[in-house]
């Protein structure tokens, strides 16, 4: 932003400040705020990307808002409506008139974030009950499961270092208290990657994605997709650095064709789930990405229109124990290059592959996790390949609510 504007970060978007804002009491406490985006300053698609994500905020969910003239206003907000006019003038100015309507649900002092953590651990072959976790932001505080407490470990991230909570206790609902400003902090995140869209955020589930262009993280794990047809390139972020490995998917021993679509299923700082459509002769592929807060692992679920072997594994075979395939996982038997070692797994019986990965035979679905062992042999309690597979296992949906102190 530039001038003498402030900046207005409202959930993942980033407006210029406008001078005034329209609030109401009563039974419920409003705010309301308009504003422009403009190109110039801003490129063309930085704008079209900003009227796109005005429109794709959804009603309903939490949303962190903060000013910079006016940090007073700072606080949780939930969207009544939200609405963009973007006008061209062709090879001269584009604008994007914004105007939202939020629920105030309180400051960071008045509030406490709830996640109610719901549903059953993941139904498996391998009688396993799992180890229920959670991530919330970095910056976080106050995290309360009632009277017992789960135990803690950190993984770094390149937003910071973030707090996991491992075993936590069963039918409760933690709650924290978090900064508007922290709030996004270590937050999931899916982007557009075209070089013209200037690798823009994209907010809600009702935006288009380009179907070779995209990714998916956590400032832990990043996924995009290979040049090569049916390939992802899975990457951890492990010694300060991104770790790439390729991994192949196929069906019926063939790379699943080039991806002709790419929705969002689901778009939250705490999940996102990315599907992906590819065709087949005839019928098609699904394929969907889940990627949570603080995970260090892809979730994966593979769908075929006909019953075929589905197999995920890496590009470049890696020693591995495929024997561990009965335990619900495989890993690599040395550390790589980065000091870590690679980790696959399903919820389902499934055969180890020989270069590493998931594979399962005359089937329609299946379901599968890729992530690494940060550390290798030496990994940490909590990052430890069987560590991974029982977090996968109790991988519990999230969906997060203020709630009054």
């Amino acid at each position: 932003m530039s001038g003498n504007w402030g900046d207005l970060q409202l959930s993942r978007i980033l407006l210029r400040e406008t001078f005034t804002v329209t609030e109401a009491g009563g039974d419920s406490r409003t705010l309301d705020t308009d504003g422009q985006e403009s190109s110039p300053p801003l490129t063309r698609a930085q704008t079209i990307g900003c009227h796109d994500n005005i429109n794709a905020l959804q009603p309903g969910t939490v949303a962190a808002v903060t000013f910079t003239d006016k940090p007073e206003r700072n606080g949780y907000y939930s969207v009544r409506s939200a609405g963009s006019t973007l006008t061209e003038y062709h090879g001269e100015v584009v604008t994007a008139a914004w105007k939202t309507s939020l629920t105030r649900l309180g400051s960071a002092a008045e509030v406490d974030l709830q996640s109610r953590l719901t549903g059953a651990v993941r139904s498996n072959d391998f009688s396993l009950s799992g180890e229920r976790w959670h991530a919330p932001p970095i910056g976080h505080y106050g995290y309360y499961t009632g009277s017992s407490s789960p135990t803690t470990m950190t993984r770094t991230t390149t937003d910071g270092t973030m707090t996991v909570y491992r075993s936590v206790p069963a039918s409760v609902s933690p709650r924290w208290g978090c900064a508007p400003t922290d709030y996004l902090d270590g937050r999931v995140r899916v982007n557009d990657t075209t070089a013209a869209s200037a690798n823009i955020e994209l907010e809600g589930t009702d935006r288009s994605v380009p179907s070779s262009a995209w990714s998916l993280g956590n400032g832990i794990v990043n996924v995009v997709p290979s040049a090569s047809a049916g390939v992802l390139d899975v990457q951890a972020y492990t010694g300060g650095a991104w770790r790439s490995k390729m991994w192949n998917v196929t069906v019926a021993a063939s790379a699943v064709a080039a991806w002709d679509s790419a929705s969002l299923l689901r778009n939250d700082p705490e999940m996102c789930i990315l599907r992906l459509v590819a065709s087949r002769n005839p019928g098609r592929v699904t394929l969907d990405l889940t990627l949570r807060r603080g995970s260090r692992f892809v979730e994966g679920y593979l769908q075929s229109g006909s019953s075929a072997t589905l197999a995920v594994y890496l590009q470049t075979a890696e020693t591995n124990n495929t024997a561990l395939a009965a335990s619900g996982y495989v890993t690599a038997t040395n550390n790589d290059a980065a000091g870590n070692r690679f980790v696959a797994g399903s919820a389902r019986t499934f055969t180890g592959h020989a270069s590493g990965g998931v594979s399962k035979a005359s089937t329609t679905t299946l379901d599968f996790w890729i992530g690494v062992a940060a550390g290798g042999g030496s990994a940490v309690a909590g990052d430890a390949a069987t560590d991974l597979r029982n977090q996968y296992i109790a991988c519990l949906p999230e969906a997060v609510y203020a709630v009054r102190r």
